[in-house]
């Protein structure tokens, strides 16, 4: 009679295989570690999870790069998300400015009321 087929939950599976990916520690430790019965469970949930052994050492790859840099690879995207941001935030206060140019100048030359007057009955 087989064993029983134990079934893992995808967030302990994800967390396996970045230990995995990230400590570069063999297989049969971490099987040790969390208890896995098999041989096959590691590389089966790498599949599953799209990743292969050229994934693993890209992966390792890019941790030694951040562990150089002192950044992770999701530092490095919040710090470009911020700058994006920043442009984007500068952009739009030019806009401002220029429509509020515009405003006073179609004010003043067009004798158009657009702006409401402060303390003004609707």
């Amino acid at each position: 009679m087989k064993g029983r087929m134990t079934t893992y939950p995808d967030d302990f599976k994800l967390k396996v295989v970045q230990e995995y990916l990230d400590s570069g520690v063999g297989r049969q430790v971490l099987q040790k570690k969390y208890g896995l019965p098999g041989n096959g469970y590691i590389h089966r949930w790498m599949r599953n999870f799209g990743l292969t052994v050229a994934d693993q050492e890209q992966h390792r790859i890019q941790s030694v790069m951040a562990k150089e840099t002192g950044k992770t690879s999701k530092e490095r995207e919040l710090e470009a998300r911020i700058k994006q941001l920043e442009k984007d935030l500068e952009h739009e206060r030019l806009r401002v400015q220029a429509l509020d140019t515009m405003i006073t100048i179609a004010e003043r030359d067009l004798k158009i009321p657009i702006r409401k007057k402060h303390g003004a009955k609707q």
